[in-house]
């Protein structure tokens, strides 16, 4: 592993000892390996000790499912192939390297960075990776998939380390997720569950998906520029010089080059002219019924990202003399797919654990749980949103979709809040805080497993606690600050967005 340059300040030794002891443990995949064990261990515990829950939507007691009986051995034999293919990222990833391998090994990607790089201002370069990844969320997954390994790749063409760009890609995908300067897909899934929740006590109320806008938008110019004090002051430092031949002095794009960058622009022009057409017309054949967002597009967007990268890279390829036949392209799709492997050796394990966890039910208990011992506190006020955010990044800690982690938390405590004197819109804001901030560091995220297979690339040793000990202080600025803005709005009595009052 490359030496990092330590730093003498007691929060770089903290640092220094979590890494240390986090890639102590055995390797990531053994890890998810035996962190599946402890799981039907727990399962069978909790089960004979009658540990339940009422589910606060349905009413439904829910007990754990005992991994260790007999029904829960024959799910576990039946179900290894289907979680190992069903794991959320893992289809997705496999069908973008398509495209992005024949993007990256016709030297379209290089290219592009190698053009950009002559004119882009260096001092700007985290803040706009950082704000890149907020606006991704937009399109779904391909923040993860696309832009954080690109973010490493920026980085080290202006001969800075790659990891602390992929850091700064990684903190404005997943640290930012609940923030965003427009309307994105996660906003109408977490305002109707606020609505439903709300009808208990109001049932005239509406909740629009704009409710936490003002906040969200804000927020968002707050992770850039928290992202980037972070990965500028804390991690890069940190992380010492790049030390790499690839961090020569950056190359000029030849004619050719810059011929074929024409051209695979204009091929990129005339996709994404094509996709317009397809989805902006009242009858257009990816535009659906209501919103785009729910249409036939935005659902499987991971095509139009294959699209958008194997076209124009096949054109330049063409255009350079890289690609001259079919063979040519197969070959860089091959190359792209070896390069995965060791993903695809960890989702295996990752995807076992995360569908074990699951299946076990320890998740939903927990969160229920502990959504009725801070009900029964008695608090109000900044302490209430204080406790609320606190418990929804630990939670987030166990239970990575936001949406169910909400289903399960919003009839609880937005009817709670409410009762309080407070609108549904600050609950949902201060549950997006705390379900934003602790995804860096926490395995149990889906792309978790993705995210180290990047970091591998330029620091073959790194592991779980390379991982963590490089996002932690995001982590740690965010739910400071971003938990003071919350506090500070709420003190001066702004309106969080277009029907989201603090108070009812």
């Amino acid at each position: 592993m490359k030496k990092y340059n330590k730093k003498q300040s007691g929060f770089m030794k903290f640092l220094d000892s979590i890494e240390k002891a986090g890639n102590a443990l055995p390797h990531p995949a053994t890890l998810f390996a035996i962190l599946a064990l402890l799981v039907a261990i727990l399962s069978f515990i909790t089960y004979h000790f009658s540990i339940s829950a009422i589910h606060p939507t349905t009413g439904e007691k829910v007990i754990p499912f005992n991994l260790v009986s007999g029904d829960g051995l024959s799910w576990i034999y039946i179900s290894v192939t289907k979680n190992f293919v069903m794991f959320p990222p893992f289809g997705i990833v496999l069908v973008a390297m398509v495209g992005i391998g024949v993007a990256e090994g016709s030297g379209l990607i290089e290219a592009l960075i190698r053009q950009s790089v002559i004119k882009a201002p260096s001092r700007l370069v985290t803040p706009i990776i950082v704000a890149a990844g907020i606006i991704s969320h937009l399109a779904s997954s391909v923040g993860y998939v696309v832009l954080i390994p690109l973010g490493a790749m920026v980085f080290m063409a202006f001969k800075r380390h790659p990891i602390a760009g992929l850091s700064a890609a990684f903190v404005g995908v997943s640290g930012g997720f609940g923030a965003n300067f427009l309307i994105g897909s996660i906003d109408p899934i977490l305002s109707g569950l606020s609505e439903s929740a709300a009808k208990l006590i109001l049932p005239e109320i509406t909740i629009n998906p704009a409710v936490n806008f003002y906040f969200m938008f804000v927020s968002a110019c707050m992770i850039v520029f928290v992202g980037t004090f972070v990965t500028e002051k804390i991690v890069e430092p940190r992380l010492g010089i790049w030390n790499s031949s690839q961090n020569d002095e950056i190359i000029l794009p030849t004619i050719q080059e810059k011929r074929g960058l024409i051209y695979a622009g204009v091929a990129a022009f005339i996709i994404g002219l094509l996709f317009l057409v397809l989805v902006i017309p009242e009858n257009g054949l990816l535009r659906g019924t209501g919103r785009i967002t729910n249409g036939p597009f935005f659902k499987g967007l991971i095509t139009a990202i294959l699209v958008f990268f194997f076209i124009p890279g096949l054109v330049y390829g063409i255009t350079t003399g890289k690609i001259k036949n079919d063979r040519d392209v197969i070959s860089l799709v091959t190359t792209a797919m070896k390069g995965i492997a060791p993903y695809i050796v960890l989702v295996f394990f990752a995807s076992q654990f995360v569908f074990w966890f699951r299946e076990s039910r320890l998740g939903i208990i927990l969160a229920i749980k502990g959504a009725a011992l801070i009900k029964s506190s008695g608090m109000s006020g900044v302490m209430l949103i204080l406790i609320f955010i606190l418990f929804s990044g630990i939670l987030n800690m166990f239970m990575g979709s936001a949406s169910a982690k909400w289903a399960i938390m919003a009839p609880v405590f937005v009817p709670m809040f409410m009762l309080s004197g407070y609108h549904p819109a600050l609950t949902q804001a201060a549950f997006r805080i705390g379900d934003s901030v602790t995804n860096i560091i926490t395995p149990m995220m889906s792309y978790f497993a993705l995210i180290l297979t990047y970091v591998n690339k330029y620091d073959k040793d790194a592991g779980i606690g390379t991982m963590i000990s490089i996002m932690l202080p995001y982590t740690v600025f965010l739910s400071f600050i971003w938990t003071l803005l919350l506090v500070v709005w709420y003190l001066l009595g702004i309106p969080l967005g277009p029907g989201g009052p603090l108070h009812m």
